[in-house]
């Protein structure tokens, strides 16, 4: 009797390569691109590190859905014993299944280019910590939004982004705002100010498509709109 096999369709820089390799139990899309890359195709280029759901390095598109391969068993996501492996989408490709992460940090991080939503604080190693109280609401919308570790799923995810390059994205605004809620960030007013402007919330459509996406439970569209709700707030001079 022979052993069951999974058809893997890998999008590589050259073009489309199919494999088969053994279909094994508790087998993750890491696993099966690890397997191609050891036993059939020594070249392939990839990205990962921690394995266990920590660094997002290992994100990829799988049967069209930006995923982190290392957290995706190939049973719940496999399509008639099959698997299509691409990189990340709306990112610009190194090679094989490598993409160039430069263009998303940028939007996140530059002050020019992007939301610019880098902490910068208001207080120096001499000063006293400040008291946060963690029930405070600005504190408890920070924190809704704090755990994003830049993957660029979301950024995948985002229909908006693969129309327009000037839209800052998901991961960039959803940061913007846990800046904008925080009290120790002497930013906060030149990021929020970043975050409104062209290219920013007022270019999400509110498709969802970063909450479903996102690995760590996120969501980004709700962080959006409460940049759009400050925006229109002090539009109406009813900002605090």
């Amino acid at each position: 009797m022979s052993s069951p096999t999974l058809t893997v369709e890998i999008r590589r820089s050259s073009g489309p390569v199919r494999y088969e390799i053994p279909a094994r139990e508790n087998q993750t899309v890491l696993d099966v691109v690890t397997e191609v890359q050891r036993r059939h195709a020594p070249d392939l280029a990839y990205r990962f590190a921690c394995r266990v759901g920590v660094c997002g390095s290992c994100a990829m598109m799988v049967n069209g859905v930006p995923r982190w391969t290392c957290r995706t068993h190939v049973s719940k996501v496999a399509e008639g014993g099959g698997l299509t492996i691409e990189p990340l989408r709306n990112l610009p490709v190194i090679r094989d299944l490598v993409c160039d992460m430069t263009r998303f940090f940028e939007k996140w991080a530059d002050r020019d280019a992007g939301a610019g939503a880098v902490f910068q604080g208001s207080a120096t190693r001499d000063d006293p910590l400040p008291a946060i109280d963690p029930e405070d609401p600005a504190r408890a919308r920070a924190n809704a939004g704090i755990e994003c570790i830049n993957c660029a799923v979301c950024y995948a995810a985002c229909d908006v982004v693969a129309w327009d390059d000037g839209y800052l994205g998901p991961a960039a605004l959803n940061r913007a705002w846990t800046l904008v809620n925080d009290v120790r960030a002497a930013n906060s007013g030149a990021v929020k100010a970043r975050a409104q402007a062209a290219g920013g919330c007022g270019s999400c459509h509110s498709h969802g498509a970063c909450v479903e996406a996102c690995p760590v439970g996120l969501n980004p569209t709700r962080s959006i709109a409460g940049l759009k709700r400050r925006s229109l707030a002090e539009l109406f001079g009813l900002a605090g």
